[in-house]
């Protein structure tokens, strides 16, 4: 399931998506205020922490991408274990 995620994800950021896709040349969009970008950042967070935990932390950047929020640099980090 988890191979099965992270191939959608690429296959949405070569096809459709706005900043990585076959169509962010022709269109003005400037660009995901985050870097690296959410879907990226999701594809990293799966790989990372496997699919329950992995998708929870890409819903969370995507709830955190709003027209209000400064963006920037927002790296995947390791959880710290006690």
């Amino acid at each position: 399931m988890k191979k099965i995620l992270l191939s959608l994800i690429l296959f949405y950021q070569k096809t459709v998506s706005p900043d990585h896709g076959v169509f962010s040349v022709t269109r003005s969009f400037v660009g995901c205020k985050f870097y690296p970008s959410c879907s990226k950042y999701t594809y990293e967070c799966i790989e990372k922490y496997g699919l329950i935990a992995g998708v929870w932390g890409g819903l969370k950047r995507i709830a955190r991408c709003h027209p209000w929020s400064d963006g920037g640099y927002d790296p995947v980090v390791r959880k710290k274990h006690a």
